[in-house]
Parts: structure tokens; sequence; C-alpha cells
């Protein structure tokens, strides 16, 4: 939100400086008590009622987007407000992907979508057309997982609709890069840190299974497992030999909202140290905990903070955001605490657990904060130039991969674990 209402002033400034109209800058987090707003899809008809008639464009971006204002409007100009146009920085899978449904399964790179944190836009005749189908024909997708392709998908709509325009002056290299004196925007890629947090107040939950515990845990402690202060493997049998946990509540083939429920009221029980976080991932997710921690310093556990990567539920219809479970739950002691009071449980044990905590967030009206560092597949399921500009927190499953060479390639950091520099102004985090 921070940065969101920083972003904003800077748009605003911007303008005055070159006596430009003052645009609306709207924060999609501000707009309604709609849950689905991040969305976009459900906000396409209030967005064509509010400026279909008086503005020529919509641009979307991310809060760590920087614009150039007079640049972006030049590049614009090129382009015939008229007519319907989807602009923006390209993306293309290199191989069919779970997170994308397989979709062009044959040709994958044939398919493009906008990189967000390029920032893209549409004209407001496609934003007009567009709102008008949402109203006469409800979203079909219940699931809302990888929001840039599927609004792709949508915007074309089986060749009937326009694909994505390419702009080259829409970027993502960071702000200072050589490579960017043509762009009109450009991306701030640095893992932010904040304020100082202790490594020891935070609890690391691994939920395993006993068929999986030969192949999976030994990955763990290979990796990433050296780099927790507090962290506890539960399973559905005791071996001390790890040592694992039994919190008795039978493994599930699928979901396992009992196992987590579990977990959460051990957390605030006496049985573990009192910590201010909960970590909770699964036996084949690979984080680097260093990163985690610098990002865990923007927020406060006081406040009832639920942090990953966020998918969405019904958002078309007045469902719900959830953070879903592989690439990682984190919790502040104080949204677990409301969670557990709230009476909030299982409606059984193999319900997926991930989907049942966001619809009791939901129904408390506590946010679900998305951080699309936390991945809920492989590297591989991304497409390259995304993972470029990023500082990944989590990559999960080990299908089809080497995970002790995704883990070292991808979440450790040149200068080793213990002096990381995460931020511009070269500020180190000692764990």
């Amino acid at each position: 939100v921070e940065r969101a209402q920083k972003r904003q002033a800077e748009l605003l400034q911007q303008a005055q400086k070159i006596d430009q109209r003052l645009p609306s800058v709207l924060l999609l987090h501000s707009l309604s008590d709609n849950e689905g707003d991040w969305s976009i899809l459900p906000l396409l008809p209030y967005l064509s009622a509010t400026f279909g008639k008086n503005s020529s464009w919509i641009l979307f971006l991310e809060e760590q987007t920087n614009v150039k204002l007079d640049r972006l409007l030049h590049i614009l100009r090129k382009f015939d407000a008229e007519k319907e146009w989807f602009l923006g920085k390209p993306l293309h899978d290199d191989e069919s992907t779970i997170i994308h449904h397989y979709a062009f399964a044959d040709n994958p790179s044939v398919f493009k979508y906008p990189d967000f944190g390029a920032s893209w836009a549409l004209s407001l005749p496609l934003i007009n057309r567009l709102a008008e189908k949402v109203k006469d024909e409800p979203l079909k997708s219940d699931f809302t997982i990888d929001l840039k392709h599927e609004i792709a998908l949508y915007i074309w709509d089986n060749g009937n609709g326009p694909s994505l325009t390419a702009v080259p002056e829409l970027c993502t290299y960071p702000e200072k890069d050589p490579r960017s004196q043509h762009c009109a925007t450009t991306l701030d890629t640095y893992l932010p840190v904040c304020v100082s947090v202790l490594f020891s107040s935070r609890l690391i939950i691994v939920k395993s299974d006993f068929s999986s515990l030969s192949t999976t845990v030994p990955v763990v402690k290979r990796t990433w497992e050296r780099q927790a202060a507090l962290l506890e493997y539960y399973s559905d049998h005791a071996d001390p030999s790890i040592p694992t946990i039994d919190l008795g509540v039978p493994n599930t083939e699928r979901g396992h909202c009992g196992k987590t429920f579990a977990i959460l009221k051990r957390f605030l029980s006496a049985d573990v140290p009192r910590t201010n976080w909960l970590l909770i991932v699964d036996d084949d997710t690979l984080i680097s905990l260093p990163r985690l921690r610098a990002l865990l310093s923007c927020y406060r556990p006081d406040e009832p903070v639920t942090l990953g990567e966020r998918y969405g539920y019904g958002l078309g219809q007045g469902g719900y955001s959830y953070i879903t479970g592989g690439g990682g739950m984190l919790f502040s002691r104080e949204a677990v605490s409301r969670l557990l009071a709230s009476g909030c449980k299982c409606y059984s044990n193999d319900a997926p657990d991930d989907m049942v905590l966001g619809m009791c967030l939901n129904a408390l009206g506590l946010p679900v904060t998305h951080s699309p560092l936390f991945h809920q597949a492989r590297p591989e399921d991304y497409a390259k130039e995304y993972l470029a500009h990023q500082v990944p927190i989590s990559f999960h499953k080990h299908w089809n991969i080497d995970p002790v060479a995704i883990f070292h390639k991808w979440l450790v950091d040149d200068a080793g674990d213990t002096n990381l520099d995460f931020s511009q102004e070269g500020i180190k985090e000692e764990l």
C-alpha cells in the first residue's frame, strides 16, 4: 500500500511538471470491498462507465513500476486510440505448463501475454467492448492462477479479439540500467529491506507424509534446512531420525486441511517456543529463508498478515483470494490468533487447506497479500524473461528436475547465505 501510494504521488507530480491534465490514478485495492478487484476483469464495467467517454487509454502497472510520463504519452500517440489496442511487453512459454493449464501445447511460444512489471495498456474502445462482454457473459473460469496469462486469453478470445502488440519502450530493466535509456517504463527489481528482524522469530513447518519422507526430506536437509533457526517436520508418522512429529491427523491423498489446522493450533500452544511468524511449506518446496527474512522485514507481526503467492477462486462472482500452499504460506501470529478465535475449521481433513484458509480470511475481512516472488511451480513453468527481473523466494515441485541444482541456481546468492546485499543502497543483513 505504501509503495502504491508513493507511485500515485509521483505520477501526479510528473503530470504537473509537463503541464499535462492530471490523470486518474487508481489503486485497485482501494476501489471497493470486492475481493476480486485485483483480478481486473470484474472491474471492466466500472472502468468503462467511469472513463469510457472522456479517456483514451487505461494503463495498468505494478507498484514497483517506474513511469516516465512524457515518454509514455509520446509512445501512446503512435497508436490510433479510436481502435482496439492491447499493448505491453510480451512474454511466452517455452513449454506447456500446468499454471497455464497446458494451453497451446503444440507450440506454447505462439501465444504472447504481458509482463505486468513493464505495465500494459488497453484502449478505451477495447475496454468498452470487454465491459459489455463481462456483463453479458459471466466469467467462466473458477480459478485465477496466473492473471497476466488469463487476461491475455480473455482479450484474444480464440482469435476474435486483438493479440498483444509489443511495445519495446515498455521495459523491465532497472531504472539506472544503460539499456533503459529508450524506455518509458522501468522496474525496481531489488528485494526490499525495511527493518531488522530477528531470524529466530519465525517458526518454519514442513508438511510431509510417510510415503515421501525418503525422497523429499533429504533434499530439504541438503538445501535450505541449515538456514532455519527453528524448524519442525510434521507427518503422519513419528520418525526420530529426521525427526518428524505426528500430529494425530491421518494423511490424505489430496488436501491437508486437518493437518494444517493442527499446525496452527500447535503454533499458539506452549508446545513450541513463542515466535512472531509461522511459515508452512510442503516437503517439496524450495525456499530462500534469507530472502524471505528481507521481505518479512517490511511487515509487522502484530498485524494480521498472510503472505505468499495469491490465487483466486470465483472472483467474478464474489469469491475469495487465498495463498497457494506449495509456494509457502506465511502467517503473522496475529493472523493465526484471529483465524482460530473465529471458529473457522475444516469441513473435512482432506479439504484443500489453502482454499479453506482463504475462505476464512475473506469472511473475517482480513487481507491476503500477494508477492510474485513466491512460486507454486518450478522455474521451468515460468517465462524466462519474467524470472530474469526477479529475486525469487520459493519454487515448488521436484518433478523432472534436479531440486538441489535448482536451489543453488535460483535461490542462493553469489555472496553466500551469510552476507546478503538485497537493496540498491547496499544494506546488509547478518544472519
